[in-house]
């Protein structure tokens, strides 16, 4: 082809190309074509969706219908003094040390597996980090690290003696409000109601103040409620019964029997008789009767150390097996007074 030609030829893809308002450069053309990133935004992030996490999910789904007793109870419950105490700024647990506040909220936990050892039981157990469920409650995860922070300083500055008498007085900073602190609990209640039915088969099936006592129990003991083996075979004995009521008198006294015989039993006997009569099938008609029957078996501990101590709570408590018997050496946290 002539320089002549050659010129021709370039002046007519040049033309056509205007023609269709192209405007090829060789820039352009020595572009290669680039295949989307698996890294580019999802339609999901583009609309400014955050995918919701397991603890909000548990707070999005959970329904009052879903249990037979009032949740406000027992969160009521949780915060009274005689059981979990209520402390609006992070304390020590009185064995771990690690940080707790409100009602025992335990503000440092990691997201942990919990596999369900029950193949006759298709409910998962789940157990969120403490970020997961102060955010579900509708806390900043900012204020979590600010809380953590201010716990850490006053445990390098302050004794554990020290601690406990500005809990007793009510000497604490508050690092939430009581409407934060009372978010929290609730969002730890329904965790504990989740985990109630993993444990119990039957769940749906038990009267109200029976679920309340096994989500108490759960909310209580956290994943080491594993280690009360008697207690969960009794409860799940028959596995043939569709329903609770048709289990008689002498299974539930098996099940009060299993607990009545655990050390958590005569360590937290105030907070264990409670627990163990409502599983009574006679409680919802007459709760003083049930009581006195646990009562008449659970004997106070003889009192040890200071009057008025406050015994410590359950939660962060961690349990070992002896003898085939689940005994306790270490509690949650501190019964501290409301603090207003």
């Amino acid at each position: 082809m002539t320089v002549r030609d050659r010129f021709l030829f370039s002046f007519v893809v040049l033309a056509a190309a205007s023609a269709f308002g192209q405007a090829i450069s060789p820039a352009t053309a020595a572009q290669p074509v680039v295949a989307p990133s698996s890294s580019a935004t999802s339609p999901l992030q583009s609309t400014g969706v955050a995918k919701v996490s397991p603890a909000s999910q548990l707070q999005l789904e959970f329904r009052d219908s879903d249990i037979k007793f009032d949740l406000q109870r027992l969160t009521s419950t949780l915060s009274d003094q005689r059981h979990e105490g209520w402390v609006l700024a992070a304390y020590p647990d009185p064995k771990t040390r690690r940080p707790l506040i409100g009602a025992g909220f335990s503000l440092d936990l990691p997201e942990r597996v919990h596999a369900q050892s029950d193949p006759l039981n298709p409910q998962p157990f789940l157990e969120p980090s403490s970020a997961d469920l102060w955010q579900a409650a509708g806390l900043d995860s900012a204020r979590l690290q600010v809380t953590l922070a201010h716990f850490d300083d006053n445990m390098a500055a302050w004794s554990k003696m020290r601690y406990r008498k500005r809990i007793r007085y009510h000497a604490l900073e508050p690092d939430v409000t009581s409407a934060e602190a009372e978010a929290l609990l609730r969002i730890s209640a329904i965790q504990a109601i989740h985990n109630a039915r993993a444990y119990c088969r039957n769940f749906d099936a038990l009267t109200g103040p029976q679920q309340m006592a096994l989500s108490q129990l759960v909310f209580q003991m956290g994943v080491n409620l594993e280690e009360f083996g008697q207690f969960l075979s009794v409860l799940n004995g028959d596995a043939g019964s569709s329903t609770a009521q048709s289990l008689d008198a002498g299974h539930w006294q098996r099940v009060q029997q299993a607990l009545i015989e655990s050390q958590w039993a005569r360590l937290y006997r105030v907070r264990a008789a409670s627990v163990i009569a409502m599983f009574d099938p006679v409680y919802g008609s007459d709760p003083s009767v049930a009581q006195r029957r646990v009562d008449a078996i659970l004997r106070p501990p003889a009192r040890r150390g200071r009057r008025g101590h406050a015994g410590a709570s359950l939660r962060m408590a961690s349990y070992h097996k002896h003898n085939g018997k689940a005994h306790g050496k270490a509690s949650r946290g501190r019964s501290g007074r409301r603090v207003s």
